[in-house]
């Protein structure tokens, strides 16, 4: 096979994520390559819905690229990782370092000094707790959870610009180090530097985490908003 000078990298999406391509191509820089595959998910986002994504996910990853090397996998859905933890992992295998939105978003808080966050989603209260609750798990004070209370990720998706920066001003905590947007389904990577100017912290959302995490194991440089993209763990 020809010599491949290009840093290739796999995504497994929700069939109903109306973002995440589109936030990817805003991150990665011009020497890597996305490859996507899909997975079928039924709405609304409830904890049972999100486990039954679990048992397709190493189909899922077999459909990318079989035969090419990646530098990179990663799982695009906050809540369904928060729900299967290292399931994940597990089920797609070890082909290619595997991230997921909230292993990547806990990878940039501790890159950041953050020990202390401000949880907003788009979820159903009940939904966000899951993801509030995987952060906790893993050491992370969560000071706040503010859901903006939608239950199907499509219409997540459909939110403007100024929604989502308004919902992200309303979701801080004076004790929040920094502002986690939760879903990849929410267009907020667009608005993230607006968001850190008014609140005077760093602010992640789950595609800026994901793609960031990704290119920092693969020791790949890149620019990009917010104060996560300023830094590197090599």
């Amino acid at each position: 096979m020809q010599r491949d000078n290009l840093a290739r990298f796999g995504l497994i999406a929700l069939a109903t994520d109306l973002t995440i391509e589109g936030d990817a191509a805003r991150l990665l820089p011009a020497n890597c390559r996305l490859h996507v595959t899909r997975i079928a998910f039924e709405n609304p986002t409830t904890r049972e819905n999100l486990l039954r994504i679990g048992p397709h996910l190493r189909a899922a990853a077999d459909l990318l690229v079989p035969g090419v090397g990646l530098r990179g996998i990663g799982f695009g859905c906050t809540s369904a990782a928060a729900v299967l933890g290292q399931g994940v992992e597990a089920a797609i295998g070890d082909r290619a370092p595997v991230s997921t939105p909230g292993g990547a978003a806990l990878r940039g808080f501790r890159a950041l000094g953050v020990g202390r966050i401000a949880l907003m989603t788009p979820y159903l209260p009940r939904t966000a707790d899951l993801v509030g609750d995987y952060f906790q798990a893993q050491g992370l004070r969560v000071v706040r959870r503010h859901s903006m209370g939608h239950a199907d990720d499509r219409e997540m998706a459909m939110l403007s610009p100024d929604e989502v920066v308004d919902f992200a001003l309303e979701s801080d905590h004076p004790e929040a180090e920094a502002l986690f947007i939760s879903c990849t389904a929410l267009p907020a990577v667009p608005v993230i530097e607006r968001i850190e100017a008014r609140l005077g912290k760093p602010v992640v959302s789950s595609n800026l985490a994901l793609f960031w995490a990704m290119l920092d194991i693969a020791a790949i440089p890149a620019s990009g908003p917010g104060r996560l993209f300023g830094v590197r763990t090599w």
